[in-house]
């Protein structure tokens, strides 16, 4: 069995305002809930960049018309509800994938991490965009398909139930914290 992590992705006060969904969050909790009773790391990339952005290419159509602005520093905070705890490592990403910009590679491999399980928002941003740099990189994949949160759900039904198939095993919360894999995955 291998070594597993949890990652909770771009659930930030700023990102989760842009998607409501009463049900979310607490599911989300139950999610990190289970994981830390099974002795899985969380670990939370979040988007972030310095003042004024300098890393930002004006010709980013995602992130360009950040230059030059300041954003308030709470508005990259981990929403209150899903706060990360002592122990839980927050990762600093500066694109769309968690491992975009940041040590998240280093940071996995240093803990022999080799399966991730996928959380977060947006289904078609982080979600995706880490899904393929971590098949790219060889990682083990799981996704909770109503642990990630995308405002079409058309997307993320295709995205769900027929793109990451081709690289990741797609589980509900439900199933995947009932499952015995969830504790073997911790005792590895």
């Amino acid at each position: 069995m291998t070594n597993s992590a949890l990652l909770v992705m771009d659930v930030q006060l700023a990102v989760v305002a842009r998607y409501p969904d009463p049900d979310y969050l607490p599911r989300l909790r139950t999610v990190i809930a289970g994981a830390r009773a099974a002795g899985l790391p969380v670990i939370y990339p979040v988007v972030g960049f310095r003042p004024g952005a300098p890393e930002v290419d004006p010709r980013n159509r995602m992130f360009g018309g950040l230059r030059g602005r300041d954003i308030p520093a709470a508005a990259n905070d981990v929403h209150p509800e899903v706060a990360p705890e002592p122990g839980d490592i927050v990762v600093t990403k500066r694109r769309v994938s968690a491992f975009a910009g940041s040590d998240l590679d280093m940071l996995l491999r240093a803990q022999r991490i080799e399966h991730l399980v996928l959380t977060g928002i947006a289904t078609s941003g982080v979600v995706l965009s880490t899904l393929r740099q971590a098949a790219d990189l060889d990682y083990q994949l799981t996704v909770l398909a109503d642990g990630c949160l995308d405002n079409d759900p058309e997307v993320h039904a295709v995205l769900t139930e027929r793109v990451f198939p081709a690289q990741a095993e797609v589980r509900t919360v439900a199933d995947w914290l009932s499952s015995a894999a969830v504790l073997s995955s911790a005792v590895a």
